[in-house]
């Protein structure tokens, strides 16, 4: 029994099974996750090593050297690119593209056991080497905190209490500040007043190192209880340090002892109580030079970076954070703000509301078209079809953990003109056939049996077609799987409804013939003429025929050798990025300085709504193409939203 025998003979079954596609389709739909882009691996490790005081050629020679030849190998290697800057080594680490999201946490622990193996083999003074990994995060969501007349201290305080909220947000994965200063205490020790006191510098270094120790003091039985020691006497602010007793260090003591000191300390002085305060200042400040600054419109700021978990709706996440800030903003100081610089979720939703419109005006057009054509009961068998074929494309999407992306909307869009193609053979072969007088029943199954295996071999033709994506291993292939998945889904429904509920419209819905018009021949109308006709010729000048279309095909294989190719296409986002890399060697604040200029000229044009400036690094991965830069003293970027897309171009 054929497909469409089998849903005629069980209507009431087949009507049922539509209802449930379509409340399916209809509930997949708002409970896909919506991204920007599918779930793409950055295979990209980077290792930092510090090595303080160490001059370039010292870095390279005594660390960088020693961790690529343990890196060099791991056959997962593609290459490595290195940087020796005084002080710190910076390894890029690019693994093959074979090695998707599965199989990249076992690479990476593989790399850091080889870093750990050679961790003995650094020399005395280098840190630990860190191994990070978490590249390919995108932080779609990027705020900035500012205020006029707060300090540094101010807008970072502020800062971490919205991103203490912000983490509670459903289906926020993480949120990272960025261009924080590091704090610290600054111990400035008087040198005259150490040396009448006999005192070195060691003496207060290993005052400051014994004090503020974390040690275990153990404990008081008592009873049936244990009570814990916790000894006092940690740090808790400047005046602490201030307030402590300096002591001589074994290296002062030895000296005083053999008379090596140019001043030995007497024992009247010795006996003196000498705190930190009265041979230096205790100021709290911050690390000089910083390693990151920001600004907003020219104004010092913090960014709170955003990221979600996977596979969720972004537009729902943006959503839940919105109505978080709300609630945040009116409670902080008056001259605090919190800045947009880049808003994920509101790009997704104009990626699916742009679907939505293709979908309706795909619907539209084959209605028009089939109505005009083949009269208004065809277009409506058509269309409907279109419609369920697309709604039961979204509940196989959620079964098989599609979201709605880039790549699954595009496939959707993609395969929207050929999904009515099956339909339309068969809604065409039925009417025909009722035409010609044949029971209704009986054109039904017969017309969509007799195509059915020419037809599904079109339809696996087509998807097939998209089958070397899905078969990549390289990176483009990862990013456009869902691309072949999709368009395969869409069109083998497509099939199945137009074997099975096309033939029980076509018999529900198409009228009756014409009394005296069933012997008429359907394919005897001008249209059919004509194309005839072109037809006969065409066989006739066989030779000229195929040779035309040869040349057709030599031209167009050669103009496509014309046709730019790019990984990802051009961005329609109402922003753009600009680079600036000063001299090797330039101060941070120097570069901070220098593009304030820049900045009065972005902000002096109206054309454009917003500039951050990302100063000492690259600013988070804000969108999946864009790789942050690497930690450079005198580099920046900057962040510019324009009001509108065209006026970029």
């Amino acid at each position: 029994m054929s497909l469409a025998a089998l849903a005629i003979e069980k209507r009431a079954v087949a009507y049922f099974v539509v209802f449930l596609l379509v409340a399916g389709g209809i509930g997949a739909f708002f409970s896909l996750g919506q991204m920007e882009d599918p779930e793409f691996t950055v295979k990209t490790g980077v290792i930092t090593t510090m090595y303080p005081g160490a001059s370039p050629e010292e870095v390279e020679l005594e660390v960088t050297d020693r961790i690529e030849l343990a890196i060099q190998e791991m056959p997962q290697v593609k290459y490595i690119e290195s940087f020796s800057r005084p002080g710190m080594s910076l390894i890029s680490v690019e693994l093959k593209a074979e090695y998707w999201s599965d199989r990249l946490p076992q690479v990476w622990d593989e790399l850091r056991r080889k870093i750990r193996d050679i961790e003995h083999m650094l020399p005395p003074g280098a840190g630990r080497p860190e191994v990070s990994d978490d590249f390919g995060y995108v932080f779609g969501f990027q705020l900035a905190v500012v205020g006029d007349g707060f300090s540094d201290a101010d807008l970072e305080k502020y800062a971490k209490d919205i991103k203490k909220e912000l983490s509670l947000v459903k289906d926020v994965a993480r949120v990272d500040l960025w261009g924080v200063q590091d704090k610290v205490i600054y111990v400035n020790v008087s040198q005259t007043q150490l040396a009448e006191l006999g005192l070195t510098n060691a003496s207060v270094q290993e005052t400051l190192s014994q004090q503020n120790m974390v040690v275990d003091a153990g404990g008081v039985d008592l009873h049936r209880k244990r009570f814990r020691i916790a000894p006092s006497g940690e740090f808790t602010s400047p005046k602490d340090i201030a307030n402590l007793h300096v002591r001589a260090s074994f290296a002062d003591e030895l000296s005083n002892l053999t008379g090596a000191s140019d001043k030995p300390v007497s024992p009247e002085r010795a006996a003196e109580l000498i705190r930190i305060r009265d041979i230096a200042t205790v100021e709290p400040g911050y690390a000089e030079p910083p390693q990151t600054l920001m600004r907003y419109n020219r104004k010092p700021a913090v960014g709170i970076s955003i990221t979600t978990s996977s596979g969720v709706n972004i537009v729902k996440v943006g959503q839940g954070i919105d109505k978080r800030l709300d609630e945040i903003i009116p409670l902080l100081p008056v001259g605090i703000e919190v800045h947009r610089i880049h808003w994920q979720s509101g790009i997704v939703d104009d990626a699916v509301k742009g679907f939505m419109i293709n979908f309706g005006e795909a619907v539209a057009i084959v209605l028009i078209v089939l109505t005009l054509a083949m009269g208004w009961r065809m277009g409506v068998i058509i269309g409907s079809s279109l419609i369920l074929t697309i709604l039961s494309s979204f509940v196989l999407m959620a079964v098989f953990g599609i979201d709605l992306q880039r790549m699954s909307l595009g496939a959707l869009v993609i395969a929207l003109g050929m999904m009515v193609d099956n339909s339309i053979v068969v809604a065409d072969g039925i009417a025909v056939r009722l035409q010609q007088g044949m029971d209704r029943k009986k054109a039904a199954i017969e017309a969509a049996s007799q195509p059915s295996m020419p037809l599904l071999g079109a339809t696996v033709i087509a998807v097939m077609a998209f089958y070397p994506i899905f078969a990549s291993v390289e990176g483009a292939g990862e990013y456009c799987r869902t691309l072949f998945t999709v368009v395969a889904i869409s069109l083998l429904v497509s099939w199945l409804i137009s074997m099975t509920i096309i033939p029980l419209q076509c018999i529900d819905m198409l009228p009756e013939p014409k009394e005296g018009k069933t012997d008429t021949d359907p394919y005897g109308g001008k249209f059919y003429r004509v194309f005839r006709s072109i037809m006969e010729r065409a066989i006739r000048m066989r030779l000229f025929t195929i040779g035309t279309l040869a040349a057709l095909l030599i031209v167009a294989l050669i103009g496509f050798g014309n046709v730019e190719q790019m990984f990802f296409p051009d961005s329609s986002m109402t922003k753009f990025m600009v680079d600036y890399w000063a001299p090797e060697g330039t101060r941070i604040q120097t570069v901070a300085e220098d593009l304030k200029e820049a900045e009065d000229k972005f902000l002096a044009d109206e054309r454009i709504d917003s500039v951050a400036t990302f100063m000492g690094a690259g600013p988070p991965r804000f969108y999946l193409p864009v790789d942050p830069e690497s930690p450079y003293q005198s580099y920046a970027q900057f962040i510019v939203n324009v009001r509108d897309f065209k006026d970029i171009t």
